[in-house]
């Protein structure tokens, strides 16, 4: 199955019977169709569960999992794949600006699968013939029939075969489908480092989810903290393990020169504009390998809990 077979899969069989009970919108533009995830709807943890799902082109189970009390009291998000190539790099990962006039959003999916524009479908053998493209839009507004028949041109489909999801960060749908992403932070890391994907076979991740916050900057930063801060990301791979020695301690967002302070604050002093910050930043915090070819594992990065509570404005009692 193709991975927007799969996503299409997933909203008719969770997400359209069930629109009033995870609090979706669905919006028909002409013969396309928005599903509002939490631009003018309340949403919710299912809802969030689900739209991370649809970016993963549902090759990942999502859970919300007990709290670390030792990280942060709230509960953690966990993410785990045995295709992290096609889940992660070939669907969620946010490799498409989507803009035109006042409208920007990050897009992601498995529609960039269809697009396949960005230099990293040059390295993942990804192939999607399938007439269907589903994306996913972080953005607060409902993009207009305009938006949709450009990415569905884009993507080489009619706007009748195009389903976009739409959330905000600062919607709690939208925080889980961004929290979600600690996996995806590691492989885009390894990929800018040289790395085979092909190699990571397995994978899984967790983060803190973190208070949804009204103000834009903190938003952006609580959501990138939970990862940066607090991702822990195991990853079984085949490969030799001098090459994991070689470049696992750069994997991490420990190895930037912008690690310490909570995103927003670093976001502010580089006057918003999130192309100055360190690319090497957005990583988890922690990565481990776990080598099958050998039997041995690494672990690198570290914890940091205390930017974690001031990132998420916890109040002392």
């Amino acid at each position: 199955m193709s991975l927007n077979t799969s996503a299409k899969s997933l909203i008719e069989r969770q997400v359209l019977p069930n629109l009033s009970r995870l609090r979706i919108a669905d919006h028909r533009l002409h013969s396309g169709r928005v599903l509002d995830f939490g631009c003018k709807v309340p949403g919710g943890i299912q809802a969030g569960l689900l739209l991370a799902r649809i970016c993963l082109a549902d090759l990942a189970d999502v859970q919300v999992a007990p709290a670390d009390y030792g990280l942060w009291q709230g509960p953690t998000l966990q993410v785990t794949t045995d295709d992290p190539v096609s889940a992660c790099m070939a669907s969620q990962y946010a490799g498409w600006k989507v803009s035109k006039d006042q409208f920007f959003a990050m897009g992601s999916g498995p529609m960039r699968s269809k697009r396949k524009r960005e230099e990293v479908f040059e390295h993942l053998e990804v192939q999607d013939d399938s007439p269907f493209a589903v994306g996913v839009l972080e953005c607060d507004q409902i993009p207009s029939i305009d938006i949709l028949e450009r990415i569905a041109d884009e993507c080489g489909t009619q706007p009748a075969n195009t389903i976009l999801c739409v959330a905000p960060t600062r919607s709690l749908a939208g925080v889980i489908q961004v929290v979600a992403r600690s996996i995806e932070t590691a492989m885009h890391k390894l990929h800018e480092l040289g790395f085979d994907l092909h190699q990571v076979i397995c994978a899984h991740g967790s983060a803190p989810i973190p208070p949804v916050a009204k103000d834009f900057a903190e938003g952006i930063g609580r959501t990138n903290d939970a990862i940066l801060y607090g991702g822990q990301v195991t990853l079984w791979v085949d490969t030799q393990d001098d090459l994991i020695e070689s470049i696992g301690g750069k994997v991490p967002s420990l190895a930037s020169k912008d690690f310490g302070n909570p995103f927003a604050k670093t976001f502010r002093e580089y006057q918003y504009d999130f192309y100055k910050v360190d690319p090497g930043l957005f990583a988890p915090a922690t990565v481990s390998f776990v080598n099958l070819r050998s039997g041995n594992s690494f672990r690198y990065g570290k914890l940091c809990p205390e930017v974690l509570r001031d990132s998420f404005g916890c109040k002392a009692n």
